[in-house]
């Protein structure tokens, strides 16, 4: 009978400490992961026609480069902060 006893302790001993070892007194929340620097970067700076005297012909190429440069970075851009901004909204109402 006392082995039967001793093995009925070890289990009421095993289960009280699986079942206190899964509690935790500190509160855990993650918090949503910070994006990567380099997809943080600003646009570069538009391109400025120096001297004076401007032909024609430098400040349409100016303009134009400048028109490119604008909008292939306004559109990276606004697509990685629209994505980023859903995925967090997401990753917030999950929590």
């Amino acid at each position: 009978m006392s082995l039967i006893r001793l093995f009925i302790l070890v289990i009421f001993i095993v289960l009280a400490f699986l079942i206190t070892a899964c509690s935790t007194a500190v509160p855990l929340t993650q918090s949503f992961p910070q994006a990567p620097s380099m997809l943080m970067e600003k646009c570069p700076e538009l391109k400025t026609i120096p001297g004076e005297r401007v032909t024609i012909v430098e400040f349409t190429k100016t303009v134009s480069e400048n028109y490119t440069t604008y909008y292939q970075c306004a559109g990276r851009t606004d697509a990685w902060i629209d994505w980023y901004n859903q995925q967090k909204k997401i990753w917030e109402e999950t929590q």
